[in-house]
This record gives C-alpha cells, sequence and structure tokens, in this order.
C-alpha cells in the first residue's frame, strides 16, 4: 500500500459523500486506502461512509469521543502505507493537494510535507487571529518553524507518523514531534475552503489549552530525557538562595537584631525546603523516565539510516 489517508471526524454527515468522492478522483491511479476514524459522532457520519464507502474506505468507531489527538493516532495505528496523510473531514482541506504533496516529498526526500492553508476562508477575529497568535508563540517557544501549525493536512513517511507519540491534545504540535524524533521537514501552501456542512469545533476558547499543551511541548521537547536537569538546577539555585538569606538572618541574630516573624526569614526556609523537594522531584523523574524506556525496550534515540556492512 502507497498511501493512507486518515481522516478524524466527529458529526460530520453532511461531508461524508462528497468528500469521499473528492478523494477518489484526486487520488485516482495511486494506490492508496481511506481509513476514517469516528470520534464518537452523535449524528449520521458512520452511517454515512458505510454508505457512500469504496472499496479502499475503512472506518473505525471509537467508543466515546477521545479528541482529534486520540482519533489521529487510532488511524495512524491503523494505517498500512508507506506513506500517511493527515486529512479534515470538513472539506476545507483539498484532497487534491495530495499528489502535489507526494511530488514534493519525492523531489526533495523529505520525511514530513506540511500545509499552509492559503486565502484561508475563515473569520479573521475568532479564527485567523487566534491561529496567528498561536503560531507565533509555538515558533518562538519552541524554535520548530512552522507557517501553520493549525493546518491538519500533514504528509507523513511511514515511520515518522508511527512514531509520532501523540496523546492528550497535541495533534496541534506535530511538527515540534516530528522533529524531536528528527524528521526532515518542509512546507507548502494548499487550498482552503469554506466549510460545506455541519458546525466547527474550534474556537477562540481553545486558547488556554493551546497554552498548557504549549508549555508541555517546551517540557518533553528541552527535558524529556533529562529531567533533573530541570528540576535539579531550579532546585539548587532555590536551596542555595534560602541558605544565603538563612544565613543573613541568623548573622543580624548574632549583632542583636531581632529574628522571629521577619518576612526575610520566613523566604529563607520557604526557598530552602523548596529547593529540597525540587531536587528529589528531579530524582523522581529521572527514575519515572528511565523506566519509561527500560522496561518496554525503548531506545531514547533513533537510526535514520545505516551504512555499509
Amino acid at each position: 500500500m502507497l498511501l493512507s489517508v486518515v481522516i478524524p471526524v466527529m458529526n460530520e454527515a453532511g461531508n461524508i459523500q462528497p468528500l469521499i468522492a473528492r478523494i477518489a478522483e484526486a487520488l485516482a491511479g495511486i494506490e492508496h486506502e481511506i481509513i476514517f476514524v469516528d470520534d464518537g459522532s452523535l449524528d449520521a457520519t458512520v452511517a454515512e461512509i458505510e454508505r457512500f464507502a469504496t472499496p479502499h474506505t475503512r472506518v473505525l468507531v471509537l467508543s466515546r469521543n477521545y479528541g482529534q489527538t486520540t482519533a489521529m493516532a487510532a488511524g495512524i495505528d491503523a494505517a498500512n502505507g508507506e506513506l500517511i496523510v493527515m486529512l479534515d473531514g470538513d472539506l476545507q482541506n483539498d484532497p487534491y493537494d495530495i499528489p502535489r504533496m507526494m511530488e514534493r516529498m519525492r523531489e526533495g526526500d523529505w520525511d514530513v510535507v506540511a500545509g499552509i492553508r492559503a486565502r484561508r476562508k475563515d473569520g479573521f477575529l475568532l479564527r485567523k487571529l487566534p491561529s496567528k497568535l498561536a503560531n507565533w508563540l509555538i515558533r518562538r517557544a519552541t524554535g520548530v518553524h512552522i507557517s501553520d501549525y493549525g493546518c491538519t493536512l500533514k504528509l507523513f513517511k511511514r515511520d515518522v507518523a508511527k512514531n509520532l507519540g501523540l496523546y492528550g491534545e497535541l495533534h496541534r504540535y506535530v511538527p515540534v514531534l516530528a522533529t524531536m524524533y528528527g524528521a526532515r521537514m518542509t512546507e507548502m501552501e494548499v487550498r482552503h475552503h469554506a466549510r460545506h456542512a455541519g458546525v466547527s469545533k474550534y474556537g477562540i476558547n481553545r486558547t488556554l489549552k493551546v497554552v498548557s499543551d504549549l508549555m508541555l511541548m517546551m517540557f518533553i521537547r528541552n527535558y524529556g530525557q533529562r529531567p533533573m536537569h530541570l528540576f535539579g538546577t531550579a532546585g539548587i539555585v532555590a536551596f542555595f538562595t534560602g541558605c544565603v538569606l538563612n544565613a543573613y538572618v541568623l548573622f543580624e541574630k548574632l549583632m542583636g537584631e531581632q529574628s522571629a516573624g521577619r518576612p526575610l526569614l520566613f523566604l529563607g526556609l520557604l526557598l530552602t525546603v523548596a529547593g529540597i523537594q525540587l531536587i528529589t522531584t528531579g530524582f523522581v523523574a529521572d527514575l519515572i523516565m528511565r523506566t519509561y524506556y527500560e522496561s518496554q525496550n525503548k531506545k531514547p534515540y533513533q537510526i535514520k539510516k545505516i551504512s555499509g556492512v
């Protein structure tokens, strides 16, 4: 199988028939499979998929609504293709861009081709503006300079997609996860259409989730394999700062100053205790990290290529 098209859907019944038709036209002559992952739909989405399914179509029905990231992970796990492409189920992504992305990948031997939504057909205040701010913040925080983190349309080589490690709501940070895996990534403009049917599941209320997930991504990217460097450094700084403050209060006490009830004394004690807690947290986090790799026989590295005998 050359290509797997993974499409997470939830309450997209009105978009299924035209989406399947467009994919069939766009990928005519390309060996492919279509994997719909139904993420707890309450409408006739699954019935519509089964009604209009082609011989290339499969549907995975999750037992409840888990979220887009989990639906993506389920689809990737089920994919058999050498290449795996992620596609939205709302017809805002254009399946005709997939062959162009495959050609771009072949030309540069890229591992990931990410889409940039050109002339985006969304409202400015509630969709475009928050997206621009989120893209800027993620680029600055992670150092992974992708223009459009919110575009679902991305093409992966099989080994990259299978090793993304998608959990929680990290689908927005797929480029960061791919970079951590060591993937070579490029981007290209893709078409974007107004929603054909159904209601968008995204809005400005997701801003806090984006920020909290970004904090997690920064920790995983910078300290995922060495958590002691974060907790230990912060703990040592806090501990010695507390010791210095306590020593100063003790010196003033010896010089005849009143020390009881002084805010500086409480601050010194607080920093000392916090420093000890941070250092011990670092020990525990490091042991958990080692257990994670060793218990599953995982390696903290990926080999891209082996040459020679």
